[in-house]
């Protein structure tokens, strides 16, 4: 072993990261070492003497650059998880060397003369459908990427993508900082009014994190937020704290993100142009499944009416629980959780905090397992003897029916000051066969509030559901089985990639997993029959306003891409005419305010992209319906069909061509309507 782990061979099992032995001075010497490798790679196969064909420039571009791969994804995963002011400046500094780094490859005009020597003799090389495929993914990726520019445009193509990628890290940083910096203090009995004992616990144990010991803090996770804003009968404090939850990024200073929106938007719209595209928004969606800015907002504008009537009712709703206690205000964004939480126990006798008790994290992650080994035959194994990056983490080997190694799957859950908010997934290694079998290490990253020592994590039912969600995308990444690195699990169309996600959330809910798994956490009894149907009628409530805040974020997404960036100006008042424009009801704030929106500008993933949730919804609420048409939401043959061709098949088919081979038909909105409750089902 070296004093550099990333130049050698890992030999711990699995090839896990051994993190143990990892250290963020590495870091740098390991880029400069991997890129350099890399370009050597690259040079060599530009040099091969031989004529282009499949083998020696497609499949040799798939297996350059795995040691700068390797380091990549480590980093990555550990500036989102563990990040501090020595792994921050590592990755301020990294983002434009590595956006270079990638330019160069992509606009080398030698390289991609081979790429399209190949391309153009692709019907007559005998490939397979997954090279085939492969090869026009490849071919497609130069071209987005400006390899048929002239130098001069490849120029300042490469130092628009280097500074978007400073831009991007410096916008999510900021967001970290503004996060990691807040905690609204809670001094005496007073200030906790409302607040259930299992989030009193967890407060505590945050404010003796933050110094505080024998008070109570609560910081500016998702979790946190949404927690205190459903039961803290204490409006002023609601009013503070959800004032600094939509406010990061927009408090002036050295992390306020106005400035970083406006360049980063020049930019883009600069870029599409000179690819030959009217607007951002234009170029990013051409290689979607929507296909166009106007399929998308024919979407929206569909939900966003039933959507905004529905949320109109619901707001005389909770308005009139007000007048009813003798409120004398009018409700506000800050109210609205809180009242919402009051009609729902006085319209279905249904207690979000009585409910928590029948979540307990542990049993949640069995019954997500649970829904894996009913549908795809998957066993989990819990592996205490691996390295892992924090003692949080836990750590589980997933085998086959046959027993089979199939991925490793890290599950990190708890907030912590060093982890951005949020939830999602990502790989510490993907699935290939290239060069040999590699199988997927996949984690999950939550943000539940750590409950104090001994005490069991109670979720709400939607952190329930977003742990299902994340376990969604992680198996669409362990259970991909494909040949070329580029076309494993998740690299797939962003309006498609949140079908396996949202798809899995749907198992939840079902009575035969709830009933197995929504054990008390005291009393170990199933969650009455009672309750379960309570769970069960109330799964449309609310959804108006869940409705209206996701789709005023998207609305507000897409046209900031749409628009000419000269017309913007501040990107706040752009934000403002947006929801003024579609009518933004003024008792909801959208579910992510541009400063603090890293979903559209730390990167470029869901870039003119937010609308995917929604895209994606039409394609799950109809997916599930396969399954309920059979009679068993457990049916082998469409499991199979889900398996093959959604689950396991990365970007091996266009995605349309993928759902209607797993469902016979490309599905309609209606579904979706129905699931949220928008139409009568």
């Amino acid at each position: 072993m070296t004093a550099q782990p990333f130049s050698e061979v890992w030999q711990t099992p699995f090839a896990m990261p051994p993190f143990d032995r990892i250290e963020t001075a590495q870091f740098r010497p390991a880029f400069e070492a991997a890129m350099a490798g890399h370009r050597e790679e690259i040079e060599a196969l530009i040099g091969n003497p031989a004529e282009p064909d499949f083998d020696n420039t497609i499949a040799a571009l798939e297996l350059a650059g795995q040691d700068l791969l390797k380091v990549s994804r480590v980093f990555y995963n550990l500036t989102g998880t563990m990040s501090d002011d020595a792994l921050r400046a590592v990755e301020r500094d990294m983002a434009p060397l590595l956006a270079r780094h990638r330019s160069a490859i992509f606009l080398d005009p030698r390289l991609f003369a081979r790429v399209d020597a190949v391309f153009a003799k692709r019907n007559d090389l005998g490939l397979d459908a997954e090279q085939l495929r492969l090869l026009e993914r490849v071919h497609k990726g130069f071209v987005r990427a400006g390899a048929k520019l002239s130098d001069e445009q490849r120029k300042r193509l490469g130092e628009i993508t280097e500074t978007l990628a400073s831009l991007g890290t410096q916008f999510a940083q900021n967001v970290l900082k503004d996060e990691s910096d807040y905690f609204l203090l809670l001094d005496g009995e007073a200030d906790l009014a409302g607040l259930p004992q299992d989030f009193r616990a967890s407060a505590a144990a945050l404010a003796e994190d933050r110094g505080h010991k024998g008070k109570h803090a609560v910081g500016l996770s998702r979790g946190h937020v949404e927690s205190f804003l459903t039961y803290s009968s204490r409006r002023d404090l609601r009013e503070t704290l959800f004032r600094a939850f939509i406010m990061r990024g927009e408090n002036g200073g050295s992390s306020d993100n106005r400035a970083v929106i406006s360049q980063t938007l020049s930019l883009r719209t600069e870029r599409a142009k000179l690819l030959g595209y009217d607007t951002y928004s234009a170029y990013k969606l051409d290689d979607t499944m929507a296909g166009s800015p106007d399929a998308v907002r024919e979407l929206l504008d569909e939900v966003w009416a039933a959507g905004r009537s529905r949320a109109g009712s619901e707001a005389q709703r909770l308005q009139a629980m007000i007048d009813a206690e003798g409120g004398n205000f009018e409700l506000a964004p800050h109210d609205w959780r809180y009242y919402a939480d009051k009609v729902r126990r006085a319209e279905y006798a249904l207690d979000d905090s009585e409910l928590r008790g029948y979540f307990p994290l542990d049993r949640m992650i069995e019954a997500a397992f649970h829904v894996a080994k009913e549908l795809f035959g998957l066993t989990f194994i819990e592996r205490r003897d691996l390295p892992i990056y924090h003692p949080d983490v836990r750590c589980f080997e997933i085998r086959d029916r046959d027993g089979k190694h199939v991925a490793l799957f890290l599950g990190d859950y708890f907030a912590r000051g060093s982890k951005r908010s949020g939830a999602w997934m990502s790989a510490f290694r993907s699935q290939q066969k290239l060069g040999g079998e590699q199988r997927p290490i996949i984690v999950n990253v939550l943000n539940v509030p750590k409950p104090a020592e001994g005490e069991p994590a109670l979720l709400s039912l939607d952190e329930a559901r977003t742990l299902f969600h994340e376990f969604g995308h992680a198996l669409h990444g362990m259970l991909s089985d494909v040949t070329y690195p580029s076309l494993a699990g998740t690299a797939v169309s962003t309006d498609f990639v949140e079908l396996p996600s949202q798809l899995y959330e749907h198992w939840l809910l079902r009575p035969e997993v709830l009933r197995k798994f929504a054990l008390h956490v005291k009393t170990s009894e199933p969650i009455p029959e009672a309750l379960l149907h309570k769970v069960l009628a109330a799964r449309t409530f609310n959804q108006g306003f869940a409705t209206v805040e996701y789709c005023a974020s998207t609305a507000v997404d897409l046209d900031f891409h749409l628009a000419d960036p000269a017309s913007i100006g501040d990107p706040i008042a752009f934000e403002a005419q947006v929801l003024e424009k579609i009518g933004m009801p003024r008792e909801i704030v959208m579910r992510h305010r541009s400063p603090h929106f890293t979903h559209v500008f730390a990167g470029e993933g869901y870039a003119s992209g937010y609308y995917s949730y929604l895209w994606s919804e039409v394609l799950d609420a109809d997916a599930f319906a396969a399954f309920e048409e059979t009679g068993d939401v457990f049916d082998k043959a469409t499991a199979k069909r889900l398996h093959d061709f959604i689950y396991a098949a990365g970007n091996l088919r266009d995605p349309k061509e993928a759902y209607t081979a797993f469902r016979g038909r490309l599905p309609s909105v209606e579904p979706l309507l129905a699931k949220r409750g928008l139409i009568e089902a």
